[in-house]
């Protein structure tokens, strides 16, 4: 008997040890290791700054190490492509600009489809872009610069730095809103653009708040405007252009948000949502981001979705409009 008896319990064992590997393990936790968050920028830009402060907030948070990594190069669209061909598991993030969408309707030989090859997170913050004129500039503010400009036609030079880019694409729309036949100069970086307003080469200069406010508060340069609907927290005595009343439906501000490679499960972007949205309304972290010159606005992923494609549209028009040719 003592030999049956221990015969059934072997095989009563082998059994549970049989129906123990049968039955499928739960699945790991999002996130079980650590995160790569990729930054379509260089070291100490806009987009870089935002995302470190994002990525150390979000490893405190979510208990693995959140590794930036720049991919820089060709408007932000090469660490575009990077995300877009990630594995769409939750551990490859990316940070989206106003540039990067701006690039996508500049350029038609990207190897991704902005519209399709994403997933949206969540909105992070936006930032003001600001008119700028020599402290000598006849012009106080935007409705003596559009006079200044209308009396004599072809004969005021906007500038902006780089071909392209956000800033450049504001002063294309605020020339179509306003009506006016100026000469549009884009530079390569800039402190090159900066230099030739200083210089007398432009007239006005449309660049981003933090990049000008230093010299801005020096008295270097004078503010006639932020583009944004609103003013602008750094600014707050510098009105926005559309108070002019003269540029009906003029709104632009740039913008960071996160997002993941199309098909990243619906939990791990619901998880990212919700931790984003609780770390930027930290206080540190808000303070950190309002000090790096934008202002702290999160969202769901379906707003920010919607967001991106209403850029899309808004650019793309401002483009064929412009006249200026996909690259």
């Amino acid at each position: 008997m003592p030999c049956r008896d221990s015969s059934w319990k072997f095989v009563l064992g082998f059994c549970a040890a049989l129906l123990t590997l049968a039955t499928p393990a739960p699945a790991q936790e999002w996130p079980a290791h650590p995160i790569r968050f990729i930054v379509s920028f260089g070291p100490g830009g806009g987009a870089d700054i935002v995302a470190r402060i994002i990525a150390e907030a979000l490893a405190q948070k979510l208990g693995q190490p959140v590794v930036v990594e720049n991919r820089p190069g060709a408007a932000g669209t090469l660490g575009n492509e990077a995300v877009a061909r990630a594995q769409n598991d939750g551990y490859t993030l990316g940070i989206m600009t106003a540039g990067q969408i701006i690039a996508a309707v500049m350029n038609k030989s990207l190897r991704y489809d902005t519209r399709t090859a994403f997933d949206p997170v969540s909105l992070v913050a936006t930032a003001g872009l600001i008119i700028l004129v020599r402290p000598d500039f006849p012009a106080g503010d935007v409705k003596e610069l559009i006079g200044m400009a209308r009396a004599k036609p072809g004969k005021m030079i906007f500038g902006s730095p780089g071909f392209g880019a956000t800033q450049h694409l504001t002063a294309e729309l605020f020339r179509q809103i306003a009506d006016l036949d100026v000469l549009e100069v884009p530079f390569r970086t800039s402190p090159e653009a900066t230099a030739a307003l200083l210089g007398g080469q432009v007239d006005v200069l449309f660049e981003v708040v933090a990049a000008a406010l230093g010299q801005v508060q020096a008295g270097a340069l004078k503010a006639l405007a932020v583009t944004g609907k609103d003013r602008f927290p750094a600014v707050p005595d510098v009105p926005a252009a559309i108070e002019s009343g003269m540029l009906p439906g003029f709104d632009v501000t740039t913008w960071y948000g996160l997002f993941v490679p199309h098909g990243t499960p619906p939990a791990v972007i619901a998880k990212l949502n919700k931790t984003l949205n609780a770390i930027i309304a930290q206080e540190d972290v808000k303070a950190r981001l309002t000090k790096a010159g934008v202002v702290v606005q999160g969202s769901t992923p379906e707003a920010f979705g919607q967001h991106m494609a209403d850029e899309l549209l808004r650019w793309n028009a401002v483009r064929e409009r412009a006249g200026i040719p996909q690259q």
